[in-house]
Parts: C-alpha cells; sequence; structure tokens
C-alpha cells in the first residue's frame, strides 16, 4: 500500500514530501548544495597529493581547487596543463570527479545506496528526484537505472571508437588509446571538456572520426536524462513525447544548425581560425565549434584568434547551453524558449504565450525570468569586478566568465594569467553555474504558495 501510494504522488504531494523533513531538518536543494561542496573539498585535497602531481611535490592549494572545481562542476576550465602537470593518478583522479560530476552527486549517492540495499529511503528518494528533476518520487529507483545504463553506454560506445581511431589513426599503443578513448569519452558525455592533448583537439580538428563521435557525445549528454530516457520509451510515437522533449529537441536543433553557420560564415577566411583548413575541415570545425560552446569546452580551432563579433556569438551560444537535467550548463534551452515565446506573445498582442498548444503558465514564466536575469547578473558583476582590475580586452573576460558561469570550460588563454583572486572569482562561477540555475529554480518552485487575497492592478510606465 505504501509502494502504491508513493508511484501515484501528485506534484504537491511530491512538493509535502519534499517538505516533509522534520521542521528544521536541511532542506534537499541545501543537501545538495552541501554534497558538490564536500566533493569539491574531497577533489581538492586529492590533487594536493604529492602522487597526483607529475612534477616534484604536490599541487598548490589553488591549482587543486580551481582544477577539481572545474572538474567537479564538467566545466573544463584550466589555469595548468592537464596532460603535463597531472600524473597518471592525478587525471583520474580528474576523470572521477567529472565523472560524479555529471552523474550528480546526490544521483550517484542514491545510486549506490540503491545498489547496496537495493532499495532507497524517502529522503533520498527526495534528493535524488530534486537532482534528476524526475517526476513522482516512486518513479526515481527507475529513472537512476536509466540515467546509469544511458551514461555507461554512451560513454563505452565513444570510447570504442576513439580508441580505435587513436591506435589504428595515429600509432598510439592499444593501452594507452584505451585511456584516450576513455578519457574523452567520459569528458564528452558529461560535457566536461577536458583533454589530454595539451592543444585540446586542434590537432584533430580535419578528423571526423575523432571530432563527430565526440560531439555526438557531448550533444546527447547535454540535451538531459530526461529527454534520452523518453526517446529511448517512446521513440516510436513521437505525438506522445513530452512538451519538454519536444521543446528541447527543436531548440538544440536551431541553435547547432544556426550556430554552424553562424561560426562558419564568420571565420571562414580567418587564417587563425578556419581559414587555415581546407573547405571540409572549415565545415566540420565549423559545425564542431558549434556544438561545443552550448555545453562542453572542446575546442578544435584557438578561441584566442577568433573574431570579436564571433566571440559574442559564442558568448550568446555558451549562456544559453543545453537542455535541463542534463550534463550542460547555462540557463537552458527551455528557459531561452520560454522568454522568446514571452516576448513573441508580446508583440503580437496575445494574452498567453503559448507552446505546442499549450499556455504557458504565468509561475512558468516568472521563473525563467528570474533565472535568466540572475544569471546575467552573476556574469555582469563578475565580468566588472575582473575588468576593472585586469589588463585582458571586454571581449576576452567576458567570453571566460560566460565560460565559467555556463560551466563550457572555453578559454581565449588568460585563464591561466589571471591574478589569483582573479581566478576564485571563475571558481565561484564555475560552482554558482553548475548548481544556481537547478536549485533556484527548483527552489522557486518548492516556495510557491497560495494567498487569499489579491492587491489592486497597477500599470507602471514601460519603456
Amino acid at each position: 500500500m505504501a509502494s502504491r501510494t508513493l508511484r501515484t504522488l501528485p506534484r504537491r504531494a511530491a512538493q509535502r514530501g519534499v517538505r516533509g523533513f522534520r521542521r528544521g531538518a536541511v532542506r534537499p536543494l541545501q543537501v545538495i548544495v552541501a554534497g558538490f561542496a564536500a566533493g569539491v573539498g574531497v577533489g581538492t585535497l586529492l590533487l594536493m597529493l604529492p602522487a597526483s602531481r607529475s612534477g616534484p611535490g604536490g599541487a598548490s592549494a589553488l591549482d587543486a581547487l580551481f582544477t577539481a572545481t572545474s572538474a567537479l562542476c564538467v566545466t573544463g576550465l584550466t589555469i595548468v596543463d592537464t596532460p603535463t602537470y597531472w600524473s597518471p593518478f592525478g587525471q583520474v583522479v580528474i576523470l572521477l570527479l567529472v565523472q560524479v560530476g555529471g552523474f550528480g552527486v546526490m544521483t550517484l549517492a542514491s545510486l549506490l545506496g540503491l545498489l547496496i540495499s537495493r532499495r532507497l529511503r524517502l529522503g533520498s528518494r527526495v534528493l535524488a528526484a530534486r537532482e534528476t528533476r524526475s517526476g513522482a518520487l516512486g518513479d526515481v529507483r527507475a529513472v537512476l537505472r536509466g540515467v546509469a545504463v544511458v551514461s555507461l553506454t554512451v560513454e563505452a560506445v565513444t570510447a570504442a571508437i576513439l580508441t580505435l581511431r587513436f591506435a589504428i589513426g595515429y600509432d598510439n599503443s592499444w593501452s594507452h588509446s584505451l585511456w584516450l578513448g576513455v578519457f574523452h569519452a567520459v569528458s564528452a558525455f558529461n560535457n566536461a571538456g577536458f583533454a589530454l592533448f595539451s592543444d585540446n583537439l586542434i590537432s584533430f580538428a580535419t578528423d571526423p572520426w575523432i571530432c563527430l563521435p565526440i560531439a555526438l557525445a557531448v550533444i546527447l549528454g547535454g540535451i538531459g536524462f530526461p529527454v534520452i530516457l523518453e526517446l529511448v520509451k517512446q521513440h516510436r510515437r513521437p505525438s506522445r513525447w513530452s512538451i519538454h522533449t519536444r521543446l528541447t529537441l527543436l531548440m538544440t536543433a536551431v541553435l547547432i544548425v544556426g550556430g554552424t553557420v553562424f561560426v562558419t560564415v564568420a571565420e571562414w577566411s580567418n587564417p587563425g581560425t578556419l581559414g587555415a583548413l581546407d573547405p571540409a575541415g572549415r565545415t566540420l570545425a565549423g559545425f564542431f565549434q558549434a556544438v561545443m560552446p552550448r555545453t562542453a569546452g572542446f575546442n578544435s580551432v584557438n578561441p584566442g584568434e577568433m573574431n570579436t563579433g564571433t566571440l559574442l556569438g559564442v558568448d550568446m551560444l555558451m549562456f544559453i547551453g543545453g537542455g535541463s537535467a542534463g550534463t550542460a550548463g547555462g540557463i537552458k534551452v527551455g528557459t531561452f524558449a520560454v522568454l522568446l515565446l514571452v516576448i513573441v506573445a508580446e508583440l503580437r498582442g496575445d494574452p498567453d504565450a503559448e507552446l505546442f498548444d499549450r499556455r504557458l503558465s504565468p509561475a512558468t514564466i516568472r521563473q525563467a525570468l528570474s533565472v535568466a536575469l540572475l544569471s546575467v547578473a552573476a556574469v555582469v558583476a563578475s565580468t566588472l569586478v575582473i575588468a576593472m582590475t585586469s589588463p585582458f580586452s571586454l571581449d576576452q573576460i567576458l567570453y571566460e566568465n560566460v565560460s565559467a558561469f555556463a560551466t563550457v570550460g572555453l578559454t581565449t588563454g588568460i585563464t591561466a594569467d589571471l591574478e589569483p583572486w582573479q581566478q576564485l572569482v571563475l571558481v565561484v562561477l564555475m560552482f554558482a553555474g553548475r548548481l544556481g540555475p537547478v536549485t533556484f529554480a527548483s527552489a522557486l518552485v518548492l516556495r510557491q504558495r497560495q494567498r487569499l487575497y489579491r492587491r489592486p492592478e497597477g500599470r507602471p510606465l514601460i519603456g
């Protein structure tokens, strides 16, 4: 009876379950934030060990903290060269942090608990449901299994393709090729952007057997687990896809195609980026650079050589990000689409913003506006603080800050040259960008309340 009740809990009952901890107890969102903070702390300590560094002695506290935060928040920004600075042990630590960050700390903890005890307590279900944005609490176990299966399957297939290419196409040993394949597959699906080459993937800019599998893994990780799981279950019946799935797929396709055209055209004749490649290579690199800003930090050309206008366009792609409840960052494509629909409705004079024959609720619109404006405030404030004390240009600083907040990991090359306190600003941005939009949006949902009265309407002048 209790099990059946959990499976059929409606949304309001689920919200009461989230609040159902004892009065004064720690809220689920606070536990998630604390879990990520603890993960950063553990990762920092592990990377400070002498065994984690390839050179003498251990890494400095700042180097370890920055790298651990970047890995757990699946960003990819670095202030040291990953393949030369970190030892194989240190690289394994980074890989594990990326995997944990992609799963989600609470999701992974709940999954491990499910594997060990074969059941989850209500508190664990609440935390996992909030982090994965699954529906009723009774569905959490199925969602956790689905997340694990999807993640490991995509990573395994991508790793196999990359391993074969690194071994056969580049004459690496099979053991080294396997390590390269696994590392980049995990980094790609979790949208981390860490690479084991000092130039990231610039050496493979025209190699489709390297770029396309990585790009596909990045796209799958970026659209979000709810979309992937629904596509697996309903792949033959698109008419039954949820609004979230249809919106995410539509916006992802539009942004990838539009981004590819924009980057390719803008950089076609730039000798520092696409201009040095043949036409087929330019097209592949343009597509690759359109996919990566929305989700991951791999780069097959040097962003520092891009035109100023291209950097601004990439800033916009990074800020929008990918799908909800996935490994991508940014404000998410759903939030961006809601804002666009509100503008369209206002320009047309329609009383309601509509999506797929459905009316968007005022609560959804308010949440989208709040998430977007607070995200803009975070990026603007951090950019202003660094720009006032930095010799770098505004477009470089803005690019760096948007990349950190959107957990992308692309850089114009100035990260390592920033002052230590400025690097700490990026640490805070990465942490806030990984947890801020999702936790804030969830908090807005949980804080909804009914009022028994409404005040008279007021209309201040707009514009």
